[in-house]
């Protein structure tokens, strides 16, 4: 039996429960949880915003130690560090055949097995967002493993696995910032936090981040930021105001919320790009007229996962982690228990802190 977290229903509260975990199978691994980041994509699971069979044990950011491996596993070994992955590509479909392997048709298909049983009355569990990150073990599909940097602690490499990837990929491979230009970061969570540090990589030249809590600024300038808005109806004219009247090249909005897509989109100058990295619901419509989106001659483009390819850009990311480049810890403002993720989701709504982290 593992201790884990377990959505029930869409819109119940998480139960922390024992659940019985299967030997891995051909073509699976076990894995004994470090650590796992509480993501606002999580929240979404919840309250039905984001759809995944139930019930079901969420958690997809997250790393550990290889406890056991299936027949035909031949990538880790027991005692390997891996982080997971939580959108594995199949390799065959369309987008696949494109190169454009975060738009996998067939990723989340294992979101819809039956992966382990509760203890206490046997009913089937789903592994959340194919992984099941919020137990201390999980077995999950080969393809859903990485081996974990070297020399990362397996603590902060869980953050690799999900806003690390999110942010450093809106800005490299989605935005593509240049060195030199400038850029408003909208949403200083655990995926904002490291859009700034990705943004101060590439060179930025301003970097401006927008938050509706004024108390985040701290946690915003050591991640990178230059500027500090506190978002209100006048946000697009501020950056205006700290960009020569221009606007800023590149956006990047990590809330998921029309208002805030159409702020980012109005903060550009003419010819700039919005990259949209928040999940937002059916219900925020986003509006513009013809003759604005000929005149500004924007760009607004959605983002997924980062436009990442992990088992290219954990590397990369390797890279910069040990230069001193980027720095995990400054996205984790709470180390909590598995029973602390009810009270992370109550901060997330309330905007409050960045990465919340569970610590098994």
């Amino acid at each position: 039996m593992v201790r884990a977290a377990v959505l029930p229903a869409v819109g119940s509260p998480l139960e922390i429960t024992d659940i019985d975990l299967p030997e891995p199978g051909p073509g699976q691994v076990r894995i004994k949880l470090a650590a796992a980041g509480v993501c606002h994509s999580d929240l979404s699971l919840t309250n039905g915003t984001m759809r995944v069979p139930v019930p079901a044990v969420l958690g997809h950011e997250g790393a550990g130690t290889v406890v056991s491996i299936g027949e035909g596993v031949t990538h880790v070994s027991p005692g390997d560090g891996v982080v997971l992955n939580w959108a594995p590509a199949c390799g065959k479909c369309h987008a696949c055949s494109l190169g454009e392997v975060w738009l996998c048709a067939d990723a989340l298909t294992g979101a819809g097995s039956v992966y382990a049983r509760r203890s206490d009355d046997g009913s089937d569990l789903h592994p959340g967002l194919n992984v099941a990150a919020f137990a201390e073990e999980t077995v999950v599909a080969a393809n859903c493993v990485l081996r974990a940097p070297e020399g990362v602690p397996l603590t902060d490499a869980a953050l690799l696995g999900c806003a690390v990837l999110t942010g450093y990929g809106a800005v490299h491979h989605s935005a593509r910032v240049r060195e030199g230009e400038t850029v408003a970061v909208f949403g200083v969570g655990g995926v904002g936090l490291a859009t700034l540090q990705a943004a101060r990589i590439a060179g930025a030249s301003k970097i401006i981040a927008v938050d509706v809590s004024p108390e985040k600024e701290e946690l915003a300038r050591k991640a990178g930021a230059t500027d500090y808005v506190v978002a209100s109806e006048t946000t697009a004219r501020e950056i205006r105001g700290l960009t020569a009247k221009q606007g800023v090249d590149v956006a990047v909005e990590c809330v998921g919320r029309a208002v805030t897509i159409r702020t980012a989109w109005e903060s550009t100058r003419r010819g700039g790009r919005t990259t949209v990295v928040g999940i937002g619901g059916k219900d925020q419509q986003v509006t513009f007229n013809a003759l604005e989106i000929f005149h500004f001659g924007r760009t607004l483009s959605g983002c997924v996962y980062g436009n990442s390819d992990p088992a290219k850009d954990l590397p990369a990311l390797a890279g910069h982690i040990r230069a001193g480049r980027l720095d995990l810890s400054a996205l984790v403002t709470e180390h909590i228990a598995l029973d602390g993720i009810p009270a992370a989701f109550d901060n997330m709504v309330a905007g409050k802190g960045g990465r919340a982290l569970v610590v098994f």
